[in-house]
């Protein structure tokens, strides 16, 4: 089980002054002091928190799991090459949207994500998708080459029935892994809702950010981060 934490709302509160703190490289320190396996962040388009220098910064520092989230634009896959992380995971991107609003749609792709995957995969950059809960969503995911996928946990996060989408997810994850896919779960998760999760074994990685972030404010980021780590051995 691995733990990925993203670092990207460290960077808003910094971008929120056009300040130099606080820095996005020293909270990636922090968390790999608190335990956590990697780290995760998502360059946007618009840079409204993480920068390209981040990024850069970012792959001198972390020697574990470096993973960049990123739209499937020809400006990502050229900065992708140059910095080489250990994975990049294809997101969709909106403009204007607070968040991820939604998995990454294969079966609407306007562009051959085969090819676009291939081009990154050349470069030493391992490459999953994240998308939601769903069995075709899944067996594109194979078909144009992904090495894991991200299950979008919004849904159940936000859900009034918890067990529905815990099945969902359940039954896309146990799909996923027939096929041979690794399978990561992430969005929206907190302290609390990660525990049924945790019932899942197909599920074997996690990306957190906003809730270890928010918590952060209290504890300190590196506690912050030891404290979710508890949570995820405990279940095991």
């Amino acid at each position: 089980m691995i733990l990925s934490v993203n670092i990207d709302h460290v960077a808003t509160v910094r971008q929120a002054r056009q300040e130099d703190v606080p820095d996005p490289a020293h909270a990636a320190v922090e968390v790999l002091l608190g335990g956590a396996d990697g780290i995760t962040v998502h360059l946007r388009g618009d840079r409204r928190h993480i920068q390209e220098r981040d990024l850069k910064a970012l792959r001198l520092i972390v020697k574990t799991d470096l993973n960049l989230e990123m739209a499937a634009t020809e400006e990502m896959a050229r900065i992708a090459a140059e910095v080489k992380p250990d994975r990049v995971t294809l997101v969709p991107e909106a403009p204007g949207e607070v968040t991820t609003q939604g998995g990454l749609d294969l079966l609407k792709a306007p562009q051959d994500l085969a090819q676009y995957m291939s081009g990154l995969k050349s470069n030493g950059i391992r490459v999953g998708i994240f998308i939601d809960p769903d069995m075709d969503q899944m067996k594109e995911a194979l078909r144009i080459g992904a090495a894991y996928v991200e299950i979008n946990t919004n849904a159940y996060t936000k859900a009034k029935f918890v067990r529905d989408e815990i099945i969902r997810i359940a039954r896309a994850a146990k799909a996923a892994r027939r096929e041979r896919l690794t399978v990561h779960a992430g969005h929206g998760i907190d302290y609390k809702n990660i525990l049924p999760l945790l019932n899942i074994p197909e599920i074997t990685g996690y990306s957190i950010g906003y809730a270890i972030v928010s918590r952060a404010l209290f504890v300190g980021i590196r506690q912050a981060v030891s404290e979710m780590i508890e949570i995820i051995k405990g279940a095991r």
